[in-house]
């Protein structure tokens, strides 16, 4: 819940002065304030007769600095929705005066924490429709693109300057706060939002971190008496949404839109499908555009290439490609933004002379490719080391497009290069980058000599940085811990150390990240007690340890066996408030359990639980399997009790690593009960706990109850080598007449599986002295059209004559010949 829940009362009547449960003010001033709003509807009119439209689309695949704000009007010349706005003398605000009627309606409505709107019928939002569907927006499409609705276009411009603003700062806070929310702060919040501008609202939106805070404080304010979004509001809170995979909270906002009779643009609809297509959902991302033809909402050029953006980033160019002959068949021209999404499509399928050949017909059809055109193939063959092809393209955008290679391009492929490794040729775009009298700065450098680290070349490292100091280009903290690091991964300790002094010497203090290096290095070459002192000395240095630095000491202690002094550390860790993840938990019960200190492993973990870090079912599990290791099941069982009590539910994992030790145990009856409670509680069976199960009841000859659960384990998730596993089990043990037992079962299907499984019990007869059953297994696999190994089939030939069993090893050869796999003279 974002806001607490609190009641509000009907209005008092009009002879009241008491204080009002609403705004808390008096009555009287209420009422004063209901007849000042209304002397502005005729200002309002005035202002909205002003009201111009504006063609000029937004493109929701680019930074919003613009959205527009619709005024609809009727015959009278009010609003539609009794919202009014006002614009004097060059300050942009926003005053509403909804019917009296609806406003008693959304008093008796209760603040619900930030409950969203109900979702209209999804329109078109069928996950079988055909692949094609989105071309059908194009039918209805209008040349002329009539657009009778008046517009009123709004800068967001000053957005960035209204996050200083004091009311901006205050709301904020209090949503920060949400947590520890009382009535009396959310009656503040109610009251300030009454007095923000739209723009401010905005403002409020974009400064949320989480997205979702964001849009919760969106739905929030949308309940609140006296208030309604502006238009530009809605847009703000479509494009934060659009940069993130909350698609259905977008698509909500524009269902919200639509019932306000609010005018939606083809950007909004734009704006939801970026989203659907961040989240993985391209089929509904592709259906808002029949949502947006249902909408009565012509198509226009930001929206078509939003669509061909999505498709290209859903891997499905051909589509693309066919929605751009659409395009032009109705008259839409493309522009650079349309071929540069298309180029990035065939950049990505590997098809480089496809997107040779669309640069240069970009030119025959009226749109010239600029900078990012080129640099995106670039960037692809930067990525495949075809550094030569690089150089050749960029003459070739010399020389046909007239464009030069700037500053930015060639930090662009230095950045490129480095990331994918290649840092020697990273190095020599940044020569040729100088040699044209560019300015590559400490960032670019740091990234070529970062690249170098990783690759072990710490002596081309250290010539970059020398390079820097003479040109005058002062490394950095980042570029000195990039070589630390570098150091640290070669073992060289003692030139890591040195480095860190001579940063001290040029005024330069090393930080968390750059300490946290060299104590990773300590802690991998086996100094985890050094890297210790070091990190208890951390005051003096002025660097704060973090998380990362404890994780990196307690798997150095962990790596060198001192689990005591690790689990001590997660300790003080704690204390620190830096809490450990379950997987840096789970290593350390893991080491604990496997030098057999199970109990330990048990209260460390209780201790970590305790103290709120996240226990999850693996640490259990973990500690179980510890518990069965020693065959201590009555530990295992308490932990697994513990699990429950903890709201922990077991996993299959869990519950094969008790029934492997049950059955190791020989207790037979638990196992069974244990596995019906895992079948029950609606977990799928493993490979692994078919082996376990398979592996113990056979062990301890308990076949019929083997096959009885193996059925009601079948029926849940099918496993076709079951039998199989069962019959080599059973041989390895011994107990052949049980395995020929189930050999229909195993030749129902008569795979390559149940041969290699025949061929076990037929060597497992002879190696026993009875090859007349090897015999009959042999008999019983031609009938199922399966031939048995033929060098075995011989040996067992050669043992029925020893037995004077002649006939049965004339008839084994016999059928050797019969499918030819024998010749007769042979």
């Amino acid at each position: 819940m974002f806001f607490s829940f609190s009641k509000i009362s009907r209005f008092p009547s009009q002879n009241c002065y008491g204080f009002c449960s609403i705004c808390s003010c008096k009555q009287q001033l209420f009422v004063s304030r209901i007849h000042s709003y209304a002397s502005l509807l005729t200002e309002d009119r005035i202002a909205a007769s002003y009201a111009s439209e504006n063609p000029n689309p937004v493109s929701p695949l680019n930074s919003t600095k613009f959205c527009t704000k619709y005024v609809e009007k009727d015959g009278s010349g009010d609003t539609k929705n009794g919202h009014y706005g006002v614009e004097e003398m060059g300050i942009k605000g926003k005053y509403r005066f909804d019917h009296y009627s609806s406003n008693i309606e959304e008093t008796e409505e209760k603040f619900v924490a930030l409950s969203e709107p109900e979702e209209l019928d999804d329109e078109g939002d069928n996950e079988g429709s055909d692949g094609d569907s989105h071309l059908k927006v194009f039918y209805s499409f209008n040349r002329k693109g009539n657009q009778t609705e008046e517009a009123v276009r709004i800068s967001l411009d000053g957005v960035e300057d209204e996050l200083r603003h004091p009311l901006v700062k205050e709301i904020c806070r209090l949503i920060d706060l949400r947590s520890a929310w009382t009535p009396k702060f959310e009656g503040q919040l109610r009251r300030l939002l009454r007095s923000l501008k739209p723009v401010q609202v905005c403002a409020v939106l974009r400064s949320q971190s989480d997205e979702r805070v964001a849009l919760q404080f969106f739905y929030w304010a949308d309940r609140q008496w006296r208030y309604r979004h502006d238009t530009l509001v809605y847009y703000a809170m479509l494009e934060i949404l659009s940069k993130t995979k909350l698609c259905q909270g977008a698509k909500r906002v524009l269902t919200l839109m639509r019932r306000r009779k609010i005018l939606c643009r083809p950007e909004a609809f734009g704006y939801v499908m970026v989203s659907f297509s961040r989240a993985g959902h391209l089929r509904k991302a592709l259906q808002m555009l029949n949502l947006l033809q249902k909408a009565g909402v012509e198509l226009n050029l930001s929206i078509c290439n939003t669509a061909i953006y999505v498709l290209v980033k859903g891997n499905k160019l051909e589509k693309a490609l066919r929605f751009l002959e659409r395009m032009q068949v109705v008259g839409i021209t493309p522009n650079v933004v349309t071929y540069n999404c298309l180029i990035k499509g065939y950049c990505d399928v590997n098809r480089i002379e496809d997107t040779l050949e669309l640069i240069a017909k970009m030119q025959s059809r009226g749109c010239f490719p600029d900078k990012v055109s080129y640099f995106t193939v670039m960037a692809f063959l930067c990525k495949e080391r075809r550094i030569d092809e690089v150089k050749e393209l960029m003459e070739k955008m010399q020389k046909d497009s007239n464009l030069y290679p700037d500053q930015v391009t060639y930090i662009n492929l230095v950045h490129v290069l480095s990331k994918h490794g290649y840092a020697d040729e990273a190095w020599e775009f940044l020569k040729a980058a100088e040699e044209r009298g560019f300015n590559v700065d400490k960032v670019g450098h740091s990234a070529v000599i970062n690249s170098f680290c990783q690759e072990g070349k710490m002596d081309r490292a250290k010539e970059l940085l020398n390079e820097m100091f003479a040109k005058g280009c002062l490394p950095d903290v980042v570029t000195y811990t990039a070589v630390i690091n570098g150091f640290c991964g070669i073992g060289d300790i003692d030139q890591a150390k040195k480095l860190l002094k001579k940063m001290y010497e040029h005024g330069i203090k090393p930080n968390t990240v750059s300490y946290t290096a060299l104590l990773h290095g300590l802690c991998k070459n086996g100094k985890s007690s050094e890297a210790r002192e070091m990190m208890n000395a951390s005051e003096e240095g002025w660097w704060t340890p973090n998380a990362v630095t404890y994780s990196v000491l307690i798997h150095g202690f962990r790596r060198e066996g001192k689990l005591l002094e690790a689990c001590d550390l997660v300790r003080e860790m704690i204390k620190k408030g830096f809490l450990p993840n379950p997987v840096e938990i789970n290593l350390l019960i893991q080491s604990l359990c496997q030098e057999g200190k199970t109990h330990e492993a048990q209260k460390f973990m209780e201790e970590c639980l305790h103290k709120g870090c996240a226990i999850n079912v693996v640490n259990f599990t973990t500690v179980i399997h510890g518990f069965c290791q020693k065959d201590d099941l009555d530990g295992a069982l308490s932990v697994l009790d513990d699990m429950y009590l903890n709201n922990k539910h077991p996993d299959v994992v869990t519950y094969t690593a008790i029934i492997d030790a049950l059955g190791r145990k020989g207790r037979i009856e638990e196992a069974t009960e244990m596995a019906k409670k895992m079948l029950h509680r609606g977990l799928v069976p493993t490979p692994v706990t078919y082996r376990a199960i398979i592996h113990r009841f056979c062990q301890h000859g308990r076949v019929d109850d083997l096959l009885i659960l193996l059925e009601k384990m079948l029926a849940r998730q099918k496993h076709k080598t079951v039998y199989n596993q069962v019959i080599e089990k059973l041989c390895s043990f011994g107990k052949l007449d049980q395995a020929y037992k189930l050999l229909g079962n195993v030749l129902k299907t008569a795979s390559r599986i149940d041969a290699n499984t025949c061929t076990i019990l037929m060597d497992s007869y002879l190696k026993k002295g009875d090859p007349l059953s090897s015999y009959k297994v042999a008999c019983r696999m031609f009938k199922r059209n399966l031939i048995p190994d033929l060098k075995l089939c011989e040996k067992v030939g050669k043992k029925l004559l020893l037995e004077g069993k002649g006939d049965e090893a004339d008839k084994l050869m016999l059928m050797f010949v019969e499918r030819g796999h024998i010749s007769p003279q042979c």
